[in-house]
């Protein structure tokens, strides 16, 4: 327990926008957008610089520093984008800021919400961000004009924060004068190791190597055979006129051709040869000689074989010559091929020049990949015959690599040299040979699509440099970068118009209507990361005492990314230029042992974990002014670890005071699954906690639930589920104020243990189960698994209950589990057959499913109790559906068709 806290009355301190009352729906539909797909990097372009893990929206950022940084209208201006000239007077409707800022509330959130889009700048406050990660919440307060300090253990992370900070104030034409100079001096030489014979005019001029396609062969165990580790013989999906076809890689006559149906018998068009495509030689983690049918372990081989060899069996092509000439099919100038002599001659060459270029081997990193849970337990790399981080680049990479290292080097400007190594360390994502080729969506995977290291069987290299077409190469790197550079330098920000009622609503969005446009504003006149400063650390060793006035962060997720290991990719490249200039940078990898994350490699687990992000939080608390906030993102959503948390938080003296649900980034994963919702958690340094008995406590939780449920129905267009994370935010603050002083029959409770409790009383207060949110998926367009996440949040249904009930399925994307659906009915069949106790909802499916197939029901009908209840699903379900047909089931009594 911490030393106790001197008593402070809540009454004097201010209580900031964000504690009553959040934009819940308002910063989901443009976070919606932002998230979507590639949109970030034309939102926020600064974000996409360099990769790092788990990144929050910036607009989830923006929020939540306008809620939490404005609370005295003396200290807030106003300016119109595009001018930099404070509004004389800022109203709407004869509101001013005061009003705007004591408005907020938890029936109407949005009253600050139309700041939201203004350049709005705060003074004389100071942001702290312990975790700063990849730096969004430091940018987002940094344009509020802030004074801004960030802080991260990990080297990576202070890297690609300080750049961002940087572009700021950093002139974009020096950069691009200075890629200019780097393009002219060797773009065209690393350019050249990837052509090909144009497959039109193979004589007359070279087409671009997109991609080229290797496969790991190893030898059978049994008959000595060389064996291509082919999953399946897919190349890429077909394109333009042939984009009902795959090409597929013929193993007689070593071919691309096209196949109509992969899966099925396919005869090649070069040479006769009979296969199924989809009949390759792995599966799973084992391998199967085509000659002899002897099956053997992958890595087993590896390692008794001193390793495996590559073949290079295909490219894929551009020829913009052909392109040019409009004469030709684009399938014709843009596809897929077998490779010719000449590739594999180009190729040695490529390879011939990187032995005899000695010079150049110096820019590659010689650090062995360390053990850890990321390399050694979770996908062993050692068993795939990788040692140093150099291993997983062939030849003609690390050629391109150090030439263009080499060049960086040699700048005289330290800044513009940072910002192109940091665009070619985030090209590696995409030019090594850890990655495969997406047949979907024919493009290059990137290294940490699995957030993992899985060396694949077929590795792709790809155009370093880059051609018209390719994904993740320097160039299109690059791109990124000078976007990212220019918005920093003036920013913009968008918004929602919602078309029923202008650009700030008062009243919920009519979600029948078309999507409401995104506005982009004009340039913000406050460029990024003025008054702001990073540095390099671990929180616990932070000396600020009393000193900021918020501390807006998001701290580390229990297990779900370690990042200190995988960020090593990164870090070893980063080093070779930068270990003279930064002592971060001076050792073999990044800090592991001190990261605040349960590794299993390390011994690290729950107890570990809980015990040092409570030594983090007491480090924020000291930071914070006793009257300072404490606002971040969290998503480990299950009552364990919603107990961990608030017993670390409440152990490092603060107590909650609110929780909202936020969208978050959709590319995430979180045990294998995209997870679209985490939390936003507000908390404050403790006041004086006052004993308690548990059946007190528990009537106030109770009735702080019930009346914050009340308050929502009738004033949110909310769903159930956010609603209940409200609520869950509401009773933890009832319980922080007594936090180590809750009594249940003599014995004082712990933070965990009161969870569970909250959880059960807004269960017992909903009475919404699995047929409810089965009905509200029903009538959400294009249904999800993060719809079905947010519908249940809150209730007494569970993602893991209802699988078990067969509502739905994801075996082949997500699937409802509707009266049509054969699994469903295979289960409620299943049911009925053993005489189990059948839901409302398994009868009326069944009967539903009997109708439409012409089979009797009036057996079931005679022998089933038809409850008022199983009458109002039927008419719930011809609602959701549509399909009048439910409504007249129990009407019937037709026994046959």
């Amino acid at each position: 327990m911490s030393e106790e806290l001197p008593s402070k009355s809540t009454e004097e301190r201010t209580t900031a926008p964000i504690e009553n009352g959040f934009p819940i729906r308002q910063l989901n539909d443009i976070a919606e957008k932002e998230g979507y797909g590639g949109a970030r990097q034309w939102y926020r372009p600064i974000y996409t610089m360099h990769k790092w893990w788990a990144r929050r929206l910036g607009s989830t950022f923006r929020a939540i520093s306008l809620y939490s940084l404005l609370d005295d209208p003396e200290n807030i201006d106003v300016y119109e984008p595009g001018a930099d000239q404070q509004l004389s007077s800022f109203e709407r409707n004869g509101i001013d800021i005061e009003q705007l800022l004591s408005s907020v509330s938890i029936e109407e959130p949005d009253a600050l919400w139309e700041l939201y889009p203004k350049d709005v700048r705060i003074s004389d406050k100071k942001v702290l961000d312990p975790f700063m990660g990849g730096g969004t919440s430091l940018v987002e307060a940094s344009r509020f004009g802030a004074e801004c300090h960030g802080r991260d253990l990990n080297p990576v992370a202070w890297f690609v924060t300080k750049k961002e900070i940087d572009a700021g104030s950093t002139d974009p034409e020096k950069l691009e004068a200075a890629y200019d100079k780097i393009e002219a001096s060797v773009a065209d030489e690393l350019k050249q190791y990837y052509k090909t014979p144009c497959p039109n005019h193979p004589e007359e001029h070279d087409a671009d190597v997109m991609n080229s396609f290797w496969v790991k062969q190893l030898g059978c165990v049994s008959c000595g055979e060389t064996v291509s580790l082919f999953g399946d013989y897919r190349v890429g999906k077909g394109r333009y006129e042939n984009d009902d076809k795959y090409s597929v890689f013929c193993p007689g006559c070593e071919s691309v051709v096209y196949a109509d149906d992969w899966r099925s018998d396919t005869t090649c068009s070069e040479c006769g040869y009979e296969w199924v495509p989809q009949e390759g030689t792995v599966s799973g983690g084992s391998y199967t000689c085509h000659e002899c049918g002897q099956k053997y372990g992958i890595t087993d081989a590896i390692q008794e074989q001193d390793g495996y060899d590559l073949k290079y069996f295909a490219i894929e092509y551009h020829c913009p010559t052909c392109d040019d000439r409009r004469d030709y099919d684009k399938s014709d100038t843009k596809g897929y091929r077998g490779v010719s002599e000449e590739d594999l001659n180009l190729y040695e060459k490529a390879v011939s020049r990187w032995e005899n270029s000695p010079e150049l081997h110096d820019y590659v990193p010689d650090e062995p990949i360390p053990e850890g849970h990321m390399t050694s337990d979770r996908n062993p790399v050692f068993d795939h015959g990788y040692e140093k981080w150099a291993d997983m680049f062939n030849s003609r990479q690390k050629l391109c690599i150090c030439r263009l290292m080499s060049e960086i080097d040699n700048l005289q400007d330290q800044n513009i040299a940072e910002f192109l190594l940091m665009s070619l360390t985030d090209s590696l994502r995409r030019n090594t040979m850890l990655i495969g080729y997406s047949h979907v969506g024919n493009q290059v995977d990137h290294v940490f699509k699995q957030n993992a290291f899985v060396p694949p069987t077929r590795p792709v290299d790809s155009n370093f440099w880059g051609a018209e077409y390719g994904t993740g190469t320097f160039q299109s790197t690059w791109d990124k970068t000078i976007r990212g550079v220019k918005w920093a330098n003036a920013p913009t920000e968008r918004y929602i118009e919602y078309p029923e009622h202008g650009n700030y609503p008062d009243i919920p969005v009519n979600r029948d209507l078309d999507e409401p446009d995104t506005i982009e504003t004009a340039p913000f006149a406050q460029p990024i990361g003025q008054n702001t400063t990073v540095e390099q650390g671990d929180i616990r060793g932070i000396e600020a005492e009393n000193e900021y006035d918020a501390v807006i962060t998001d701290p580390p997720y229990y297990d779900n990314i370690i990042y200190s290991e995988i960020s090593d990719f990164f870090y070893v490249w980063q080093k070779v230029l930068l270990e003279d200039e930064y002592e971060c940078f001076e050792g073999e990898r990044t800090p592991h042992d001190d990261s605040i994350v349960a590794n299993p490699f390390l011994g690290k687990g729950e107890e570990e974990f809980e015990h040092e992000l409570g030594e983090a939080f007491s480090s924020i608390q000291q930071a914070l002014k006793q009257d300072g906030l404490l606002a971040f993102t969290y998503h480990h959503s299950d009552s364990e670890s919603w107990g961990e948390l608030l017993q670390s938080l409440c152990e490092a003296e603060f107590e909650v005071t609110a929780t909202y649900p936020i969208t978050a980034d959709v590319s995430k994963f979180i045990e294998g699954e995209a997870v679209e919702f985490d939390i936003v958690i507000i908390a404050r340094p403790a006041t004086e906690r006052n004993p308690i008995s548990w059946n007190s406590l528990r009537r106030n939780i109770y009735r702080t639930a019930q009346k914050t449920r009340q308050r929502l129905e009738e004033n949110r267009d909310l769903s159930r589920g956010d609603i209940g994370v409200v609520e869950m935010g509401r009773c933890f603050h009832e319980y922080s104020k007594h936090h180590g002083k809750v009594e249940r029959a003599g014995e004082t409770m712990t933070a965990k243990e009161v969870v569970d409790e909250i959880y059960g009383v807004i269960q017992h207060g909903s009475d919404i189960g699995e047929i409810d949110v089965f009905l509200d998926l029903l009538e959400t367009p294009d249904a999800s698994f993060n719809d079905l996440n947010k519908l249940s949040r809150g209730t007494s249904a569970t993602p893991e209950r209802m699988e078990d009930m067969r509502l739905y399925r994801m075996d082949d994307g997500f699937k409802l589990g509707t009266w049509d659906d054969e699994t469903r009915i295979a289960y409620i069949q299943s049911r009925v057959n053993s005489d189990e106790e059948l839901t409302d909802l398994d009868k009326a499916q069944f009967l539903r499913y009997r109708w439409e197939h012409g089979k009797s029901v009036s057996e079931y009908l005679s022998t089933w109790e038809i409850t008022n209840n199983l009458r109002e699903l039927c008419e719930g379900l011809a609602d959701a559906t549509g399909d009048d047909t439910y409504r007249n089931i129990l009407e019937s009594r037709l026994s046959d068709y």
